[in-house]
C-alpha cells in the first residue's frame, strides 16, 4: 500500500510538470521570420531568438514567442494568458523619437509597463495584423525565456515558496515519539530475554519485531486512502484536484482572497443609464439610448466613434466596455478590407453609421435637436484618427468626420475627473463631483464624454501629425455613462456562509478602488455598519519621506434613485471630521488600498504592513506579482490563505496560496491545485467542507493507527513477560481482517452539510487529540493488564501444557470434545494469557474505531457510513462467535487454547465495560464537559480572531501539560495575527484617526516605528 501511495504521488507530480512543459512549449517553440541584413527574411525557431532581432508578424496571426516592441503596423492581440481577460486589444507601433527644441532627437527609455500599448508579450496570441502599403508588420525582440513576462509567471509556478502544514510537521514528531516508545519496548525485550536465557537469534527477532509493531508501516497508505476518497468526492462536486496533499490544508483555511471580475461579479459590464449635460447642468438620468431624439446627437456620436473596436472574421471584437457602449447605440461598424487598404498610403478610416431603422425623418425631431439633420440621408461618420486608451492618461480620443461635412470633430472619453479637467470650466456642471460620487460609491463604473468642433482648416493630412495634447483640450463636457458590473447570484450567499464560519474574506482586484469598495459592501464582504479606511500612500519626493494619508469612507446607501439628479440629497462625503475614537473599542473597520500604495507600504512601511493586512479587505489595481506578494504577506502573519481566481494573471497567487481554486479550465488550472467546473465561488465552501472532513479523517486514521500500534505493543509486551507472543496468524488476522478493513471504511465519512464556526485542530499536538489518545491508551492498558493478571487468579489456571484441560468442568464439554494433541509449540504461543489478551485486544481495536470515528460538526455521522457500519457488525459478530462458541478449526488455526465458559463470559463483561468507559470518556467527559464548558467556543457572531485565539490557548495549555510525552519542552508562539490583534486592541493610536498622515521612519528613528503626524 505504501508503494502504491508513493507511485501515485510521483505520477501526479510528473503529470503536472508535463502539462506545464507542454503549455510552455506550445506557446514558445514556433517558427518565426527574422529580418537579416539587406532586408533578407530568414526562417528560424523561436528558441534561437535573441534581444535585438527584428521579427515579422504573419498576417494570419501567431503566438508571440518573446516580448517584443511593435515597429510598424498594428496588431490585434488576445492577452488572456497574462491578464485573464479574453478580449482582443489593439497594439500600435512605437512612435518615432520626438525632436527637441535644438533639433535633436530625444530618445525615450523603453519601459514595459509604460509602453505596453506597443509591446507584444510572450504567450499572447496575435489574431490579426493591419499594415501599410507593401510594408511588413515588424517587431524587435526585447526579452526572451524567463526574462519575459510569461517567463516570470512560469518561474513562479515552477518554483513557489514551499507551503508548510502543521499536520505533517506534527506527524513526524508523533512518529518520533512512537519510536521512543518502541525503544523502551526494545530495551525491555532484550533485558527480559537475557534474564530468561533466550537464544540470541530469538532476542534479535523479537526486539526488532516490537519496533515494527509500535511504528505502523501502513500509516502512509492509510492516510492516503482518506485523501483519495476526499478527492473522489470533490470530483463529484465538479472540483478537480492535481495536488491531493492540499486537500487536508483546505480544512485549515481561515482567509480567502477573491478576484472580483469574473469571480465575484459577472465578466461583462452592463449600461445602467446615461446622464447628459445641457446648459451647464445635468439632465435627469435616462435608461435608454436608442431614442429618436438621440440618434444624431453628439453624445451618441461619441459613443459610436470613440473606441478601438475591430472586426475579426466578421465579428466585432475589442474591449468589453467599448463593445458594450457601441452595441447600446445600435450602430454598425464597417472596415476597409486588406485589398482596399493596400490601395492607399494609409489605412482607410473605419466608418460607423446608425442602422436603417434608427435614421428618422427630420420632422420627427424638435428644432433644438436638429443640429445635425441638415446632412445627407446617408448619415455616416468616419474615424480619421485614434488616440488609444492609456492607463497613465486615463482616457482615449478620436478625430472623426461626418460624411459631407467640411469640419472634423474630436470626441473624448475616459475617467470623469480627467475628462472634466480637459473641458472648458463653463461646460462642467457645478455639482459634477457630487453626482460622480453618488454613482461611484454605489459601485457603478462611470465614463465621461466630451466633444470639440475642430476648425475647417484642419485637413486629413494635418490630423495625422497633430499631437494628442492639441486635440484633447478646450473640450465641451457632454455627460456621463453609468455602467454596472453585476454580482454573480451565488456571491452574497457564499460570502455570508464564510462569514458565519469565521472565515475572513478579502477582495484582490485590478479594478477601481471605489468600485471595489462598493462591490465589497454589496456582496456582504464589508457589512453596512463597518467603517472603511482608505490608505493612500505617496512615495518619497523632493527629499521628503514616504507618507500614508488616511481617508475614512462612509457607507453610502445601496439603493439609488437619481430622478432628481444632483438635487438628490445623499451623504457621500469622506469622513474627515471627528476623532474616530470609537473604532478603538471595536474591530469593525476595514483597510482599502490600491496596488501603488501596497508597493509603497511594502517598501517603506514594513512595520505597518502586518497591521494593514490584519484588517485589509479591499486591494484594488493590483498587478499579478502584487497579488502573490499579498498572499505571502497574509501567510507571514500565520494565516492559512486560499485564493480564488479565474485568470492567468492569478496564477502566481493561486500557486503561492495554501489552496488555490481556479474558476477557469485554461492556463490558471495548471498552476492551481484545484479547478472548479462551475464558474462561481460556490465551490469555495464545498472545498473547505471537504477539506475539513478529510482533515478530521486524517486525524481519526492517525489516532486509530496510533492506538492500534500501542494496543498491540501492550499485548506483545505483556506476553513477552511470560516469554510468549501472539501467533503469526493472530497477527495476520488483526492486520488484515480488522485494521486494514476498518482503516479504509472509516475514511468514507462524507463532509458535514454546513460550514460551522469551529475549526478542526491545526495539528496532531493539540489539546483534543492529545487527551483523546492518552485516555484511550490508559483505558486499553488498564483492561488488558486487568485481563492478563485476572486470568492468573482463576482456580483452574495453571501454566499451560499440551495436557492441560481447563474446560473439563465447563459447559463446553457438552458440545465440544477437544483433541488434546497439539503440535509442538516452540514459541509458547498457546496459553491462557494469550487467548485472554488476544480477544480483549481485538475488541479494543473495534472500540477505538467507533470512538474515534466522529461525525458532526465536520463529517457526517458514523451511522451514515454504511460500509463502516456493516464492517463493524460483521467483525463484532464473528469475534463474539468464536469467543463464546469456539470452533475447533478456527482455534487450531489461530492457536487458541480452550478456557472455561465462565471465563469467556468474564472477558465479555470486561469488553463491555471497556466499551462503555471508552465511549463515556471520549464523548461525555472530553467532548461535552472539558471542551464545551472549560474551553467553550463562541457562536457565529463572534469575531474570527477571538474564536481562533481561544482554540490557540487550549492547544498551548495542552502542549505545556504534555510536553514531556512528546519529548519536547519547546513552546511555539501562537499565530502572529492573533498576537498582533491583541496588541492593537490596547494601542491608542490604532486605527489611524482621520486627518492624519503616517510618515516613513527617518534615519534618526532607531526603534523602527513610524510617526503619525496630525495635519491641521
Amino acid at each position: 500500500m505504501s508503494l502504491i501511495s508513493i507511485v501515485t504521488s510521483l505520477h501526479t507530480v510528473r503529470k503536472q510538470y508535463i502539462m506545464l512543459h507542454d503549455m510552455v512549449a506550445a506557446h514558445s517553440i514556433v517558427r518565426v521570420s527574422v529580418c537579416r541584413a539587406n532586408n533578407e527574411i530568414e526562417e528560424t525557431l523561436s528558441t534561437d531568438l535573441v534581444p535585438g532581432d527584428v521579427i515579422v508578424i504573419p498576417t494570419n496571426g501567431t503566438i508571440v514567442p518573446c516580448d517584443s516592441v511593435l515597429l510598424s503596423g498594428t496588431c490585434i492581440v488576445n492577452e488572456s494568458m497574462l491578464t485573464g481577460e479574453s478580449v482582443p486589444v489593439t497594439k500600435i507601433n512605437s512612435p518615432n523619437p520626438i525632436k527637441s527644441s535644438k533639433g535633436l532627437e530625444e530618445d525615450e527609455i523603453y519601459n514595459p509597463e509604460k509602453h505596453k500599448r506597443h509591446t507584444l508579450f510572450c504567450g499572447t496570441t496575435v489574431i490579426q495584423t493591419r499594415f501599410y502599403t507593401g510594408e511588413l508588420v515588424k517587431a524587435v525582440v526585447v526579452r526572451t525565456g524567463f526574462g519575459t513576462t510569461k517567463g516570470q509567471l512560469v518561474r513562479s509556478i515552477l518554483y513557489p515558496k514551499p507551503t508548510d502544514f502543521k499536520l505533517y510537521r506534527d506527524a513526524y514528531l508523533f512518529l518520533l515519539c512512537l519510536v521512543g516508545v518502541a525503544g523502551i519496548g526494545f530495551l525491555y525485550t532484550i533485558i527480559n530475554s537475557v534474564l530468561n536465557g533466550v537464544r540470541v537469534a530469538t532476542i534479535i527477532i523479537e526486539s526488532l519485531d516490537i519496533i515494527t509493531i509500535t511504528v505502523p508501516p501502513a500509516l502512509p497508505a492509510a492516510l492516503t486512502a482518506g485523501i483519495a476518497f476526499a478527492q473522489r468526492r470533490l470530483k463529484k462536486l465538479g472540483i478537480s484536484c492535481i495536488n491531493p496533499q492540499r486537500i487536508n490544508i483546505c480544512g485549515q483555511l481561515n482567509l480567502i482572497c477573491f478576484d472580483k471580475t469574473g469571480t465575484l461579479t459577472e465578466d461583462g459590464l452592463d449600461i445602467w443609464g446615461i446622464q447628459r449635460v445641457e446648459n451647464n447642468s445635468f439632465l435627469p438620468s435616462e435608461q435608454s439610448i436608442c431614442k429618436e431624439s438621440l440618434v444624431k446627437s453628439q453624445f451618441v456620436a461619441c459613443m459610436a466613434t470613440c473606441h478601438t473596436l475591430t472586426k475579426i472574421d466578421g465579428k466585432l471584437s475589442g474591449d468589453p466596455l467599448d463593445l458594450k457602449m457601441f452595441e447600446e447605440t445600435g450602430w454598425v461598424l464597417e472596415e476597409a478590407s486588406e485589398e482596399e487598404t493596400a490601395l492607399h498610403n494609409q489605412i482607410m478610416p473605419t466608418v460607423v453609421r446608425p442602422s436603417k431603422q434608427l435614421v428618422l425623418e427630420p420632422k420627427a425631431v424638435m428644432e433644438h435637436e436638429m443640429e445635425m439633420y441638415d446632412l445627407p440621408a446617408s448619415y455616416e461618420i468616419g474615424i480619421v484618427r485614434q488616440f488609444p486608451f492609456s492607463s497613465a492618461l486615463q482616457r482615449m480620443s478620436v478625430v472623426a468626420r461626418v460624411l459631407g461635412e467640411k469640419h472634423m470633430d474630436a470626441y473624448l472619453k475616459g475617467a470623469p475627473e480627467m475628462v472634466a479637467n480637459l473641458c472648458k470650466a463653463e461646460t462642467v456642471p457645478k455639482c459634477f463631483s457630487e453626482v460622480l460620487k453618488i454613482y461611484t460609491k454605489q459601485g457603478f463604473r462611470v465614463i465621461a464624454l466630451a466633444h470639440r468642433k475642430l476648425g475647417s482648416k484642419l485637413t486629413w493630412h494635418k490630423v495625422q501629425n497633430v499631437t494628442r495634447d492639441a486635440i484633447e483640450s478646450n473640450m465641451e463636457f457632454m455627460g456621463l455613462i453609468i455602467m454596472q458590473n453585476k454580482l454573480k447570484p451565488d456571491s452574497p450567499n457564499v460570502l455570508e456562509e464564510l462569514r458565519k464560519a469565521n472565515i475572513r474574506t478579502v477582495m484582490v482586484t485590478g479594478d477601481n478602488m471605489l468600485t471595489a469598495v462598493s462591490v465589497a459592501r454589496n456582496c456582504g464582504m464589508i457589512l453596512p455598519q463597518d467603517k472603511v479606511i482608505i490608505a493612500e500612500a505617496r512615495p518619497p519626493k523632493d527629499g521628503q519621506a514616504a507618507k500614508i494619508h488616511w481617508l475614512y469612507a462612509d457607507n453610502a446607501s445601496r439603493h439609488l434613485d437619481i430622478s432628481g439628479a444632483a438635487s438628490e440629497v445623499i451623504d457621500i462625503k469622506m469622513e474627515n471630521e471627528g476623532s474616530g475614537d470609537g473604532l478603538h473599542q471595536i474591530n469593525h473597520y476595514h483597510f482599502a488600498m490600491d496596488g501603488k500604495s501596497f508597493s509603497i507600504v511594502t517598501e517603506h512601511f514594513q512595520d505597518l504592513l502586518s497591521k494593514l493586512v490584519l484588517h485589509g479587505t479591499v486591494f484594488a489595481r493590483m498587478a499579478p506579482d502584487q497579488k502573490t506578494q499579498l498572499v505571502e504577506a497574509f501567510q507571514n502573519v500565520d494565516y492559512y490563505v486560499g485564493m480564488c481566481g479565474d485568470g492567468a494573471n492569478d496564477c502566481g497567487a493561486l500557486k503561492r496560496a495554501h489552496s488555490g481554486i481556479s474558476l477557469s479550465e485554461l492556463e490558471a488550472s495548471i498552476a492551481s491545485p484545484f479547478t472548479s467546473k462551475t464558474p462561481n465561488i460556490a465551490c469555495v465552501p464545498n472545498l473547505i467542507r471537504e477539506g475539513r472532513a478529510a482533515l478530521m479523517t486524517s486525524f481519526c486514521v492517525f489516532k486509530f493507527m496510533a492506538l492500534y500500534s500501542i494496543i498491540q505493543y501492550l499485548s506483545v509486551t505483556l506476553l513477552y513477560s511470560i516469554l510468549s507472543n501472539l501467533g503469526d496468524l493472530q497477527f495476520l488476522f488483526i492486520d488484515l481482517a480488522i485494521i486494514l478493513v476498518i482503516v479504509f471504511t472509516m475514511s468514507l465519512n462524507a463532509a458535514w452539510k454546513e460550514l460551522v464556526p469551529q475549526k478542526p485542530p491545526s495539528g496532531l499536538i493539540s489539546a483534543s487529540l492529545i487527551f483523546s489518545v492518552l485516555t484511550q491508551i490508559l483505558i486499553s492498558a488498564m483492561f488488558q493488564t486487568t485481563g492478563f493478571l485476572l486470568v492468573k487468579q482463576q482456580t483452574w489456571y495453571e501454566v499451560w501444557t499440551p495436557n492441560s484441560d481447563a474446560c473439563s468442568s465447563s459447559k463446553l464439554n457438552l458440545t465440544l470434545e477437544h483433541n488434546n494433541t497439539y503440535p509442538h509449540d516452540e514459541k509458547n504461543i498457546r496459553n491462557y494469557e494469550n487467548i485472554t489478551v488476544f480477544f480483549i485486544s481485538c475488541f479494543q481495536y473495534l472500540i477505538v474505531a467507533i470512538v474515534f470515528s466522529k461525525g458532526k460538526p465536520f463529517r457526517q455521522p458514523g451511522y451514515k457510513n454504511y460500509p463502516f457500519v456493516v464492517t463493524l457488525i460483521l467483525l463484532h459478530t464473528f469475534i463474539f462467535f468464536i469467543m463464546l462458541f469456539p470452533v475447533e478449526v478456527i482455534d487450531q488455526t489461530l492457536q487458541l487454547v480452550c478456557v472455561p465458559y465462565n471465563w469467556r463470559l468474564t472477558m465479555l463483561i470486561m469488553i463491555l465495560i471497556n466499551a462503555v468507559v471508552s465511549f463515556v470518556t471520549e464523548t461525555i467527559l472530553l467532548d461535552l464537559i472539558l471542551w464545551k464548558l472549560l474551553f467553550k467556543r463562541e457562536g457565529p457572531g463572534v469575531n474570527h480572531m477571538t474564536a481562533t485565539y481561544q482554540q490557540d490557548i487550549l492547544d498551548r495549555k495542552s502542549k505545556r501539560c504534555l510536553s514531556f510525552v512528546f519529548c519536547s519542552g519547546k513552546r511555539k508562539p501562537k499565530a502572529k495575527y492573533m498576537h498582533l490583534a491583541q496588541e492593537l486592541l490596547v494601542d491608542p493610536d490604532w486605527p489611524p484617526k482621520p486627518k492624519t498622515t503616517t510618515e516613513a521612519k527617518g534615519i534618526s528613528n532607531e526603534n523602527g516605528a513610524c510617526q503619525i503626524i496630525t495635519i491641521t
